[in-house]
């Protein structure tokens, strides 16, 4: 929980429009409860039976992870994986630089 709570603290703080927290299931109840008392927005994807993904902040910020609904990060396309970095706060230009490095690897330039 010290970690959600520093993740808390920065979205509250205007650090992050929107935080990903993975955390032991057992933590939903005591997490939801903080977000739900300061009215903060937020999804949680199961990762198996004992693991989650809790992604809050800005309402609209969360929207777009729930319309993109898939619970493991690893089922993003790369055009999804590249708009969850930059709502993260991630450099934008490292996400394109990502962006690009993934996509040459799926779809190698042919002479």
């Amino acid at each position: 929980m010290e970690v959600f709570n520093h993740h808390l603290y920065e979205y509250r703080k205007g650090v992050r429009r929107l935080i990903l927290h993975t955390a032991d299931a057992s933590c939903l109840e005591a997490m939801a409860e903080r977000l739900r008392r300061w009215d903060i927005a937020y999804a949680v994807f199961p990762l198996g039976s004992r693991r989650i993904n809790i992604f809050f902040g800005a309402p609209r910020c969360v929207e777009v992870i729930r319309k993109m609904g898939k619970p493991s990060l690893t089922d993003y396309s790369d055009e999804e994986d590249f708009i969850l970095g930059v709502l993260l706060g991630y450099d934008v230009v490292q996400q394109c630089e990502r962006y690009l490095l993934q996509k040459e690897r799926r779809e190698p330039l042919t002479g």
